[in-house]
């Protein structure tokens, strides 16, 4: 019996996939455990693997598609096999696949500025398009007017948009908005009357002989969401930084004692970064302020500490969240800490792990970097960040004595919170920090 194949659906905030290559074509045979074909959302990358064997019978979706979850994307089953009874709703994404293959091609910002849209066109409905395209859209101000939709039953998909960013079709906020409300675009109209415009600036500003080589590569979607989400941030908030530093003789101390004895104990590797964590989500619950997000109007105080834990990653910075970290034992914080990072690394990260964090760390210090200024994820109020160890200088007893210390840097939203409370907080957590055994007796 055949049996249809669906994008699966990755994390409750995910509702659509983009597929990113096909393992196998229709007539392929197909054994349990094959890679069928490979997708990603916005930070994280995935490979389907088949339940079923059988012969690969139809395929609904081509690579570069950005599908809805649960939409079926092949069919699996016995050569000559009549599958009509599940292609059901798919019939148009079929009809889709059948459609000239110049649709699918890439195209350049001239031949772009070409592509009228007429079948975009508003007519006072809201318009079919995909959460991914829509959400391209509102990050991009993209000028919905002017978008070709290639996606099943005339639907916008993202690389739709795409086309039209290339072509420099954008709008204002407020047009793109009211054109997702179905509202006309003035924007629209207006860059419908002159629509080689775009792509003739492009091509004077770009000299016919250049001596000087370079390469332009699209920007990843992970790329464009951290620049979005930055540019909102500095933008919008008023973000003030304050610096300190702790005396880490203690902190070294014990975790020389934890990496000499841990093993035999059961204990994982505990890092510096791991009890800057632990010790930062045990303050955070006397500083709601920093603990909460900034609304607009209103602000949410959280009952728990959601702590993001920023990581590199060769796709880009990536802030997977460890719930609830402040009724972690600091073996069980260290040890989550490391899964999340491996799967954030791994691009296998589910996105519900990547969002809902109440405050944030971002780790430099392996980096050499003596002092820097984070900036907020919002809508979060503040943000730490961890510096270099290094060392410095104090009196005692008359005579200078080193001392290693590690400097932090706290990001605040202003709005949210004054400075002096802000203060409060960097100087409780570099007490803490300084006394760190008395943290694991609480």
């Amino acid at each position: 019996m055949a049996t249809a194949v669906i994008m699966p659906r990755q994390g409750q905030s995910v509702e659509s996939c983009i597929i990113t290559s096909w393992s196998k074509k229709v007539g392929d045979k197909v054994a349990k455990g094959d890679v069928l074909f490979s997708y990603e959302t916005d930070k994280s990358a995935f490979d389907e693997v088949s339940e079923v064997e059988g012969t690969v019978l139809k395929i609904l979706a081509e690579e570069g598609d950005d599908v809805p979850c649960l939409d079926v994307v092949c069919i699996i089953g016995a050569e000559g096999e009549d599958i009509s009874a599940l292609l059901g709703g798919a019939s148009a994404s079929a009809a889709t696949q059948a459609a000239p293959a110049e649709s699918e091609k890439p195209i350049s910002p001239a031949a772009a500025a070409e592509i009228v849209s007429t079948a975009g066109e508003n007519d006072g409905e809201r318009i079919k398009i995909s959460p991914r395209a829509k959400n391209l859209a509102v990050r991009t101000d993209a000028d919905l007017s002017r978008v070709t939709p290639t996606g099943p039953e005339g639907r916008i998909i993202e690389r739709d948009i795409v086309r039209a960013l290339d072509a420099g079709y954008t709008a204002s906020p407020a047009e793109t908005e009211a054109y997702l409300k179905g509202e006309k675009s003035a924007a629209g109209a207006k860059a419908a009357a002159a629509p080689a415009a775009p792509a003739a600036a492009a091509d004077a500003a770009v000299p016919a002989a250049s001596g000087t080589g370079y390469t332009d590569e699209k920007l990843p979607q992970i790329r464009r969401v951290i620049a979005k989400s930055m540019h909102a941030s500095l933008s919008e908030m008023a973000q003030l930084t304050l610096n300190a530093s702790f005396d880490a003789t203690a902190i070294l101390k014990l975790r020389a004692s934890i990496k000499a004895g841990g093993e035999a104990m059961g204990i994982g590797n505990v890092t510096i970064n791991d009890m800057i964590l632990f010790a930062a989500a045990k303050v955070l619950k006397h500083h709601r302020a920093l603990n909460a997000h900034f609304l607009g109007d209103t602000m949410r105080y959280f009952d728990g500490v959601h702590l993001g834990v920023a990581v590199d990653t060769e796709r880009g910075l990536m802030v997977p969240t460890l719930f609830d970290a402040d009724r972690l034992t600091l073996a069980e914080l260290a040890a989550a800490t490391k899964v999340l990072g491996k799967e954030a690394q791994a691009g296998t990260i589910s996105p519900d792990k990547l969002k809902g964090a109440s405050f944030t760390v971002s780790n430099l210090g392996p980096t050499g970097i003596e002092s820097f200024t984070p900036v907020i994820n919002p809508p979060q109020t503040g943000i730490l960040g961890v510096c270099s160890l290094t060392k410095r200088v104090r009196e005692e007893n008359g005579a200078p004595v080193f001392y290693p210390c590690i400097p932090l840097s706290l990001t605040f939203d202003h709005r949210a919170i004054d400075g002096a409370p802000a203060a409060r907080f960097l100087h409780e957590l570099c007490t803490a920090l300084e006394s760190f055994e008395l943290l694991l007796v609480k």
